[in-house]
């Protein structure tokens, strides 16, 4: 049996008819760039989301970027980054001309430990971007407590977790501003790339607004130095025929990964996710960790099982960041972490026998 790492075929073959319906509309329209349809898709995921605002933009990082620069964050000032993420949150930084200071994860849900921000602050701090990792929302109340009882803004990247709840409240509405990705494998992913930022701040999202469209609210007139990151209308056409599957996508995702905990209890030295207490996952990712990691991927791709590794090279290892301070052994959590983890496959569509298989060869690789 093949089992691929990833596939769209239990769920796109059913919406091509509505996607293609939308695409006549904003074709026939002759309004190509900030349409109808990206104004439509602004407000429905704003609803999703329970915040006030939505902003379509071209892509996850420059949501990241711009909820930044919308905040006034930019050099001299200090940012609180996760030490285990994927490098586009350490980049936004980076862009903003900000100082980037890495905190590490929790060993068991991987995400940013909230324990560790005291130690990471500084006169300097202006900022925490916390990650929700594989489908899982941080621990955002103490993170909240902690940005308001010092001041600082947060800007969630909210990628991975679209539809996760922390005691209730949904990643992506906790923050000052949030960016998310609708890069075609996340949970909501559209035909190509887009992204979006959500928040509750109007001011946050009249700004974004402007810097998206080269700073401008007005034609002709540029109130900041912006850029060009706009969602099309294409793609927001396609995330609105999208939008209403989520719910039912992520339950989906999640009851794949509860068969993977049953399947897979107990074996070898195999660690399955863990859910922090008051957080939940929609599992974008279903990611197990072992000291035997390379032998087991190797060993499913001779099976034709598909994984993948998220991420194998820390971002402070990272040859675009030799020029920080760090080497290896400064975080070695995340180092650890790096070394471990493998994705199997999660996603819509994957039927029950192929996840009974995915395990079968797991145990296998383990009983050799």
């Amino acid at each position: 049996m093949k089992v691929p790492f990833l596939s769209f075929d239990g769920m796109h073959p059913g919406l091509k008819k509505d996607i293609l319906a939308n695409f006549e509309s904003f074709y026939d329209s002759n309004w190509y760039v900030l349409g109808q349809q990206v104004r439509n898709f602004e407000a429905e995921y704003a609803s999703y989301n329970e915040v006030k605002h939505c902003v379509g933009l071209g892509n996850g990082l420059e949501a990241l970027i711009l909820s930044l620069e919308a905040l006034g964050i930019g050099a001299g000032d200090e940012v609180i980054v996760p030490s285990n993420t994927y490098i586009a949150t350490w980049l936004a930084v980076t862009y903003m001309g900000a100082t980037i200071v890495p905190v590490e994860p929790r060993p068991d849900t991987h995400n940013l430990n909230p324990d560790l921000l005291p130690a990471a602050l500084t006169e300097k701090t202006k900022a925490i971007m916390p990650v929700h990792l594989y489908g899982q929302v941080c621990e955002m109340d103490a993170i909240m407590a902690f940005a308001e009882k010092h001041q600082l803004k947060v800007v969630e990247d909210n990628a991975q977790s679209q539809g996760s709840r922390y005691n209730g409240k949904l990643a992506g509405s906790f923050g000052h501003s949030n960016g998310t990705s609708f890069y075609p494998g996340k949970n909501l992913g559209a035909l190509g790339d887009a992204g979006a930022i959500t928040t509750d701040s109007e001011e946050v999202a009249t700004k974004i607004k402007a810097l998206r469209n080269y700073g401008s609210h007005k034609k002709y007139y540029n109130k900041y130095l912006g850029v060009n990151s706009r969602l099309d209308e294409l793609q927001a056409g396609v995330l609105s025929v999208k939008l209403p599957q989520l719910p039912s996508w992520n339950e989906q995702r999640i009851e794949v990964a509860n068969n993977y905990y049953k399947l897979l209890a107990g074996v070898g030295d195999l660690q399955l996710p863990v859910i922090a207490d008051g957080a939940t996952s929609v599992y974008h990712q279903f990611v197990v960790q072992t000291a035997h990691r390379d032998a087991l991927q190797e060993y499913l791709k001779s099976k034709e099982v598909g994984t993948l590794i998220h991420y194998p090279v820390p971002p402070h290892m990272q040859e675009a960041y030799a020029s920080l301070p760090f080497k290896e052994g400064d975080f070695p959590i995340a180092e650890r972490i790096a070394k471990q983890v493998l994705s199997l496959p999660v996603y819509p569509g994957l039927t029950l026998e192929q996840q009974e298989f995915v395990a079968s060869c797991v145990r296998a690789f383990f009983d050799l």
